[in-house]
């Protein structure tokens, strides 16, 4: 019953008035939920508070530019993929170059 990230509340309401007892409803926490982010902190509110703003702001700034399509130097076309730190393959004309690390200029 814990697990599931629902608690019921331990006590009765009891409405005189009436002679129908008033149950609590059950209380969800949201433990159990992915974090979204906001328009303000972007990709970076997934962090919370932690690591500071300047860091944050940074973040948001580099993975901005990462997540858009990167064009091949060799053959000039959209659609290169970063395989590790530096790494990079094109698709279309199969070669794999070193450039930059998070993405090309």
């Amino acid at each position: 019953m814990w697990g599931c990230g629902v608690a019921w509340l331990a006590y009765e309401v009891w409405d005189f008035m009436t002679p129908v007892q008033i149950r609590a409803a059950p209380f969800y926490s949201n433990k159990n939920k992915m974090t979204t982010k906001s328009k303000k902190t972007k990709a970076a509110g997934r962090f919370g508070a932690r690591y500071g703003k300047k860091v944050r702001d940074k973040l948001v700034l580099i993975e901005d530019k990462q997540r858009i399509k990167q064009k091949c130097p060799f053959c000039e076309r959209l659609g290169v993929k970063r395989l590790s730190k530096g790494v990079w393959e094109c698709p279309r004309c199969e070669k794999k170059f070193a450039s930059n690390t998070y993405y090309l200029d």
